[in-house]
């Protein structure tokens, strides 16, 4: 099987690996931490705000079942990407909408995927764009710790936080991807 990886970032990765876990193709999803200037950070230090990470979804995914730029889609319709480093009550730049594409035909896809979204939206995208690659800033991927893994389907359903932030974007998961749905 061929796979291959999506970095973004949308808020709470809590919320947004809740999210992507549920789509067909998508066979893995970890939460972690990029786009920062601090080695390893702990989930302590990047709350904080001054680390220069966002927290973040990668998925693993096969190309065969569902495309990046129907990833991208879901991405930007299943989080408020016109909200500057914030989603909902989650505020700072840890909360970014972001894309972090692999590539050059990932960074391509990214900003299709925007204009598209853009047609959707009163208000002007806010989404960032920023690419992994050698010459600029190291965007270097970090693992979130064990307890932030699968967080949604182990904690987060007595957690009243998710409670309030999940179910609304997997309703407009469903409303609007369902051909893209796990049964």
């Amino acid at each position: 099987m061929n796979e291959e990886q999506a970095i973004f970032a949308g808020g709470c990765f809590w919320c947004v690996e809740a999210v992507f876990k549920g789509l067909l193709g998508v066979n893995a999803v970890e939460s972690g931490y990029i786009g920062g200037h601090v080695v390893n950070p702990s989930y302590k230090q990047v709350c904080t705000g001054t680390t220069g990470h966002a927290e973040a979804i990668r998925v693993t995914f096969d190309p065969a079942q569902i495309s990046y730029g129907d990833l991208l889609d879901v991405h930007l319709a299943t989080h408020d990407p016109t909200q500057l480093n914030r989603q909902g009550n989650d505020v700072g730049t840890q909360y970014r909408s972001a894309i972090f594409p692999f590539d050059a035909a990932q960074e391509t896809e990214a900003h299709a995927a925007i204009a598209r979204a853009q047609l959707d939206q009163p208000s002007r995208i806010v989404t960032t764009v920023e690419p992994i690659s050698p010459h600029s800033s190291p965007l270097i991927w970090y693992p979130a710790e064990d307890y932030h893994q699968d967080y949604w389907l182990r904690e987060g359903q007595r957690n009243p936080y998710c409670l309030a932030v999940i179910p609304p974007k997997l309703a407009k998961l469903r409303k609007s991807f369902t051909e893209r749905m796990k049964s």
